[in-house]
């Protein structure tokens, strides 16, 4: 079972002792069985392997402002609304002070793990202005659990009461498993990502020549096995491929984690799973996982040996099949009433379309629309929804690693050219060698410097955007 640490959210209006946690007792979506609240759920904010003990991180979970830190004194990830309560300065912009409390980067006022304010340096001794609630800055529960930390946005009182989301045939038998994973900040909405994800049959077509192949569309005969307020679970008999990968299934836990599980004879068990984490309307965060339970050692060991941040250039690659054609489908949607009108907006005429009907079956049976009453923002251009770098690079830790020992080895050719260049005219004087054969080594280094330092740019781009033209439109 994995660990999970439950830190109870701090009330600026009543600062009260921590309670125990108590067992499970509230599902997601709240107490109410009439509707979903989507306020009332564990989110996923980060991979902890990500995540930098001695930085602060910024985050937005339902279009509210975090600040993710690491706080020594707790020995637990913190995460707190993102303005100090003085001069709602931003706290993300400050640091974490020796005594490793948060320190606001404006008037130095530092806050505890839990929230409340330990100093104003600016009160005069014996002033008691700190012990104010209005001084606190609210603390959300935080959990980790299957390497994610994750957030708890709604009241603090009901978050240890509340499951976190866990991906169940891994926490059966967690030594099993090899898990490849990615995130990505997505310009549309989190629902539109899960009606995107469920839909297995756009594979072949969308991703064609990149994880998927037209020649291996069939069709696609869904069935909803079970479905209520937490969810439902589908089943396709034939599977993917012709059904050679044989039968896959579904499993949605709402409001934002879904998984398609199949067994096929030559690779063994494999899981596609998706947590969504809405950021605010027409922006989530994906976190995509792929765990693989290999029937051949040989393949695990494969698996492991590739870096992480060499599989998120193709990871992405794959997001961006779908990127912009679904940043304009989720506006045409919108327009045409969104998924209140679901089945009059969309024409589905076959069981492939099975799995994003109840979708929208949940979406208005338990009354959990998302940001109902906010429109999407201005569209964005393709180059703006290719960017690699502002939506994944500058927050992984293994790619914005990688891409600086690439720039350093780029910036080491250059220099070392140069200064061979510049010994040279010593070594035709003073040296041994013939002029001419100085000229011949100069020439050829320089030509695999130039040739290596292109590759090297080449692949420093692909941390920055994505590739203009898909390989399904490839001629």
């Amino acid at each position: 079972m994995a660990a999970v640490q439950l830190q109870p959210a701090l009330d600026p209006e009543a600062l009260t002792p921590p309670t125990e946690p108590i067992p499970h007792s509230v599902p997601a979506g709240g107490p109410d069985p009439q509707r979903f609240d989507w306020t009332a759920a564990w989110y996923p904010v980060a991979f902890l392997r990500d995540l930098d003990p001695s930085q602060l991180s910024r985050f937005t979970l339902l279009e509210q402002d975090l600040v993710l830190w690491w706080d020594r004194q707790g020995q637990q990830w913190r995460a707190m609304a993102d303005r100090c309560p003085h001069r709602l300065a931003p706290l993300s912009e400050g640091r974490i002070a020796e005594d490793g409390l948060l320190e606001c980067p404006y008037h130095g006022w530092a806050f505890t793990g839990e929230g409340a304010c330990d100093r104003i340096p600016q009160q005069p001794d014996g002033g008691k202005a700190q012990g104010s609630a209005r001084a606190c800055v609210r603390s959300f529960p935080t959990a980790e659990c299957q390497g994610l930390l994750f957030v708890y946005p709604g009241p603090g009182e009901l978050a240890a009461q509340t499951p976190v989301p866990r991906v169940d045939p891994i926490e059966e038998d967690p030594e099993q498993w090899v898990v490849g994973d990615i995130f990505r900040d997505l310009p549309y909405d989190a629902l539109t990502l899960l009606e995107n994800v469920m839909d297995s049959s756009h594979v072949p077509f969308t991703h064609h020549k990149s994880v998927g192949n037209r020649a291996t569309a069939s069709p696609v005969e869904l069935e909803v096995v079970e479905s209520d307020r937490q969810g439902f679970t589908g089943f396709w008999a034939a599977g993917p491929r012709k059904g050679t990968l044989g039968s896959q299934h579904t499993r949605f836990i709402a409001p934002g984690l879904m998984w398609h599980d199949l067994t096929a004879k030559q690779f063994g068990r494999t899981l596609t799973v998706v947590y969504v984490t809405p950021i605010r309307k027409g922006e989530c965060r994906v976190f995509a996982r792929f765990p693989f339970k290999f029937s051949s050692p040989r393949f695990r060991l494969l698996f492991k040996l590739v870096p992480r941040w060499f599989s998120h250039l193709g990871q992405n690659a794959v997001l961006e099949d779908d990127q912009i054609f679904l940043h304009w489908q989720e506006r045409y949607f919108e327009q045409a009433g969104g998924s209140a009108q679901a089945a009059k907006a969309f024409y589905l005429p076959t069981r492939a379309d099975r799995f994003v009907l109840e979708l929208h079956r949940w979406i208005q049976t338990y009354q959990a629309p998302l940001f109902p009453d906010r429109p999407l923002p201005p569209p964005r251009t393709n180059l703006q929804l290719l960017d690699r770098f502002q939506s994944h690079t500058q927050h992984c830790r293994a790619c914005r690693q990688a891409l600086a020992r690439i720039q350093r080895l780029r910036t080491a050719l250059i220099l070392g050219t140069i200064a061979l260049w510049a010994l040279a005219p010593i070594v035709t004087v003073f040296g041994p060698v013939q002029p001419g054969a100085i000229a011949v080594v100069l020439g050829v280094i320089t030509l695999i410097a130039g040739s290596t330092g292109f590759a090297l740019g080449q692949l420093e781009r692909k941390f920055h955007e994505g590739r203009r033209i898909p390989p399904r439109n490839h001629t």
